[in-house]
């Protein structure tokens, strides 16, 4: 049912926006922000949005149609944990922390023999970055588990649960 598979990148990156802030208990902490939502997309990947973790819950928000925004106004650390990038015909997703927790994650997404999962590589950058390619809908629901397996490292490496 090749034909019936989802290769918009702009509508893919939607989807991870909505699985991500739809968790809101492993990935209540997790917003959606610095959106773009007239982001077109190009050959290289145009950026779409970022993915923050908020240490203090109470910095965020939820609107009656489920977005998250952060409350300026609460003094809470926020941290980049991924940025969302969208080509014509998927979405790209660059994780700038715990790049090795998220490539171990990535690889870990393959559900199936039949179907492959996540394809994942380094970004040779400083400080690196591991991508995960999203590349059709499904794949949606692949890359949250993803985001959990970083949370929980980030959350590791600050002490807190």
């Amino acid at each position: 049912m090749v034909q019936d598979r989802l290769r918009d990148g702009t509508r893919i990156a939607q989807l991870v926006a909505s699985e991500l802030t739809g968790d809101r208990e492993a990935l209540a902490q997790v917003v959606v922000a610095d959106a773009d939502p007239d982001v077109e997309p190009t050959a290289d990947g145009a950026l779409a949005y970022r993915v923050a973790y908020v240490a203090d819950s109470d910095a965020i928000a939820v609107g009656d149609r489920g977005q998250t925004t952060i409350d300026e106004s609460v003094d809470t650390e926020r941290t980049t944990l991924a940025e969302v990038f969208v080509q014509p015909e998927r979405a790209r997703v660059e994780f700038v922390v715990a790049p090795d927790v998220a490539a171990d994650a990535a690889a870990e997404a393959t559900v199936t023999d039949d179907e492959m999962g996540l394809r994942v590589r380094p970004k040779a950058v400083d400080p690196p970055r591991t991508l995960a390619f999203v590349e059709d809908g499904a794949d949606a629901k692949r890359v949250i588990p993803v985001f959990k397996k970083v949370v929980a490292a980030i959350g590791d490496s600050t002490g807190s649960s």
